[in-house]
């Protein structure tokens, strides 16, 4: 078990002080949006051993089988199949999907086919992976996840009364579910000319109106604010709100339309790059492949309430590239054990604990995070909550 030294990535929708407040230290003005725990190659924690910092990969790397375990070895290779992040939006991200584990490896050879470079800013497939993700609130937290019914859509575009969009309101309504949703969000990503800014000032009105929708329609405001004139607030219309309360959570599977929107959050996923993106953002929009990707239904969406294991709340997923869980402790409580087949990573969220492994202690303050590799127990006493990332060793693989 060792000390992170974690990156900080200063993306321009991240909040001055959501994380900085969480570490108990000064903001420095700069927006801080995420911090990246984990192996990923374009930003590895750094472990902290007594001679020197050294990447997580690349500790990987140099000894897989005795890090990742035989059964993580053997169903991901040598490369730790999850990353871990604190995420503070203050403005919204990129509306977005992702692709299944076949459309990715589809996509991922079709690109290296045509010669795209893998940083190429008009790339789909960074991998050949497929990149399911889960949320945990640690505030009040919002965003938007899945289509909403067509006749539900139909009515919170009726209730903004406009006739421009009585068109896709008929559709909506007289067209089987999957035909009515793939029709008016095609028409959404390239919509006539003047639409998208007539749309935002009728949601800034209804905004700003007492009425059924009215609280749904100020998130949509927010969203038209932060990205004057892109259609993607047309596609984001289409999508359910959701707000969750501190320790509820969120699992966005393959196709699934979304985009958080502000508040603090633990997030995990698998290790992939695999972003398609519907709009909100000056980035590549490749909208065939998005269509093909998206899934056109509008099942409800599924908050999820962590699920008691021992000494651990589990929040179900059902993917083994990851595994999350919550331990709360208070110094009445006897230590939590936890043990493990698969490496993991724990980050402190509240309060003060302490840790104990074969090599040492390490005690833990909110944001600070430790590595501990497979088959290393690791006992917790003290007062205050931790996330627990490892891989789930016990998921059938037919659910990936």
């Amino acid at each position: 078990m060792d000390p992170l030294v974690n990156t900080i990535r200063p993306y321009a929708w991240g909040s001055t002080t959501a994380l900085p407040g969480l570490f108990g230290v000064a903001p420095d003005g700069r927006p801080q949006a995420e911090m990246w725990m984990g192996a990923h190659s374009s930003a590895p924690s750094l472990v902290r051993r007594p001679d020197a910092d050294l990447p997580l990969d690349a500790v990987i790397e140099a000894a897989p089988a005795a890090e990742l375990g035989d059964a993580v070895l053997r169903r991901f290779g040598p490369r730790l199949p999850f990353l871990l992040k604190l995420l503070a939006a203050n403005a919204p991200l990129s509306l977005q999907v992702h692709p299944d584990l076949a459309q990715a490896k589809v996509g991922f050879r079709i690109e290296n086919a045509a010669g795209i470079g893998l940083e190429a800013p008009h790339r789909s497939y960074r991998d050949d992976n497929h990149k399911p993700e889960m949320v945990v609130a640690l505030d009040a937290f919002e965003g938007l996840c899945g289509f909403r019914r067509p006749s539900e859509c139909a009515g919170l575009l009726a209730a903004l009364g406009l006739e421009e969009l009585d068109p896709y309101g008929r559709v909506l309504r007289t067209e089987p579910e999957e035909d009515a949703l793939r029709a008016v969000f095609s028409a959404f990503l390239a919509p006539p000319p003047g639409l998208v800014e007539v749309v935002a000032g009728a949601v800034g009105r209804a905004a700003r109106t007492q009425g059924p929708h009215q609280t749904d329609f100020a998130l949509y405001d927010t969203i038209a604010r932060a990205y004057p004139g892109d259609p993607g607030l047309l596609a984001a219309l289409m999508l359910r709100t959701v707000r969750l309360a501190p320790g509820e959570g969120l699992f966005l599977g393959a196709g699934v339309p979304h985009a958080y929107v502000r508040g603090l959050a633990v997030e995990i996923m698998a290790a992939s790059d695999n972003v398609l993106r519907c709009g909100l953002t000056s980035k590549h929009v490749d909208t065939a492949e998005l269509l093909r990707v998206v899934r056109f239904d509008a099942p409800p969406v599924r908050v999820l309430r962590p699920v008691p294991d021992g000494p651990e709340e589990v929040y179900p997923a059902p993917v083994d590239d990851f595994r999350l869980s919550r331990v709360r402790m208070t110094e009445e409580d006897a230590a939590a054990v936890l043990d493990a087949t698969a490496p993991h990573i724990l980050v402190c969220t509240r309060g003060e604990l302490r840790l104990r492994g074969p090599k040492g202690d390490v005690r833990l303050g909110p944001g600070g995070s430790v590595y501990a590799p497979a088959g290393e127990r690791v006992v917790i006493e003290g007062d205050g909550e931790l996330y627990r990332a490892t891989v789930d060793t016990g998921t059938p693989q037919d659910l990936r």
